[in-house]
């Protein structure tokens, strides 16, 4: 892998080569779960909707597996505040949104948002496209493996509020877990980590693929978190 400084317009490679034993669940889960299966939400019939994407990245930390989020700036017009995947709208140099457009998004927003650098990513795969109903909206998920780490952390404060590793042994951890109900009435999947709430198409991100990778502990669905008219 390249930087993606070095991949706008070029190839931006997907392999399986040389992942830890441990991420083959997941692997699995992403070559076989269907887009319905991760949400209702799904891109419209017309193609309306901004594509955009996000980089779903595991590293291997001191106490196993984790994941990379970050928490968005309490300023911004959309999820202000909220527990993200690195990601955002694909630029006109990140090209194709049906090919290798979003593959390099992910990398770039990523390097852009929480300043890790892309050369260290292996992307070993995507997920269907799903939509975010509230901003219009259509992402892509992209795996990665934090083959090299980086040091990262908050580049643009107007963006990002803090940069977070999260133990996938604490988005396990029934005790972590709980159910959000929005004004609105909607309910999701949340997790209660490194401080924050994690919660909306991230938590419903992590929760599918715990699920269908068969990390999933049994965890009190009745256990709820109320949200804020805000969010």
């Amino acid at each position: 892998m390249t930087r993606t400084s070095d991949t706008q317009g070029g190839a931006v490679t997907i392999s399986k080569e040389g992942l830890p034993d441990w991420l083959d669940p997941v692997v699995r889960a992403v070559e076989t779960v269907q887009p319905l299966q991760l949400s209702r939400f799904l891109p419209p019939a017309d193609g309306a909707g901004r594509q955009s994407a996000v980089l779903v990245l595991f590293g291997e930390g001191e106490r196993g597996p984790e994941l990379l989020l970050m928490e968005r700036a309490s300023s911004l017009r959309s999820h202000a505040g909220q527990p993200s995947f690195p990601g955002g709208a694909l630029d006109p140099e990140d090209g194709d949104p049906n090919a290798d457009g979003p593959l390099r998004a992910a990398l770039r927003e990523a390097e852009e948002e929480t300043g890790l650098n892309p050369s260290g990513v292996q992307l070993f795969g995507v997920l269907p496209k799903l939509y975010i109903p509230v901003s219009g909206f259509v992402v892509t998920p992209v795996m990665g493996w934090w083959r090299e780490p980086s040091p990262v952390g908050v580049v643009d404060p107007n963006e990002t509020a803090r940069v977070f590793t999260v133990p996938v042994a604490d988005l396990t951890n029934p005790d972590n877990r709980a159910t959000t109900v929005h004004p609105s009435g909607h309910r999701g999947p949340a997790f209660l980590v490194e401080s924050a709430l994690v919660w909306g198409f991230t938590a419903g991100i992590i929760d599918r693929l715990l699920h269908y990778s068969g990390w999933e502990r049994p965890w009190d669905r009745d256990k709820q978190v109320p949200l804020d008219w805000r969010s």
